[in-house]
C-alpha cells in the first residue's frame, strides 16, 4: 500500500473546516481523506501554518515551494513522488493511489424521485430546440 501525503497551504485550523466561510473543497477533501483511512490507506495531511518543520523535512516539498511557492499548494505525494499540485485530489484518485478499490459512484439516494424538470423548462424557453433563435 503507498504512503500518501497532502501538504496544504496555511489553514485556520489542521483541516480548513471552520470558520464562517467554508470551502467546499475542503469540505469534500476532508471527507475523501476519513474514508482513505477509514478503507485503510496510509494518508497523512500537512498544514502550512501549523507544522512547517514537515515541509522543511521534505526534499520534493522544499524544492517546490522555491519553485512555485505557497501560490502552488496542495502538493501531494506518493511515495514520496509528486503526484498533484495545486488542487486537492478527488476520492477515486487518492483510492487508486492507496491501492484500494475504486469508490462507488454517488448515485440517487434512495427514496429520491428525479422528475425532469430541467429537460421539460427548457423545451419551453424561448430558445426551445431552434438553434437560430436569437431570443436567448
Amino acid at each position: 500500500m503507498s504512503t500518501i501525503e497532502v501538504f496544504e497551504p496555511a489553514l485556520c485550523c489542521s483541516t480548513g473546516v471552520c470558520g464562517d466561510d467554508v470551502d467546499q473543497a475542503l469540505v469534500t477533501f476532508s471527507a475523501d481523506l476519513d474514508w482513505v483511512r477509514s478503507q485503510g490507506g496510509d494518508i497523512t495531511r500537512f498544514n502550512l501554518a501549523s507544522e512547517p518543520i514537515a515541509f522543511t523535512q521534505r526534499e520534493p516539498v522544499t524544492a517546490f515551494l522555491q519553485i512555485a511557492g505557497s501560490e502552488g499548494l496542495p502538493l501531494v505525494l506518493v511515495d514520496g513522488v509528486t503526484a498533484q499540485t495545486g488542487r486537492y485530489p478527488d476520492r477515486a484518485q487518492l483510492a487508486k493511489w492507496a491501492g484500494l478499490p475504486a469508490p462507488e459512484s454517488a448515485a440517487a439516494p434512495t427514496g429520491i424521485t428525479l422528475l425532469g424538470l430541467a429537460d421539460a423548462a427548457a423545451a419551453d424557453s424561448c430558445c426551445g430546440d431552434d438553434a437560430s433563435s436569437t431570443c436567448c
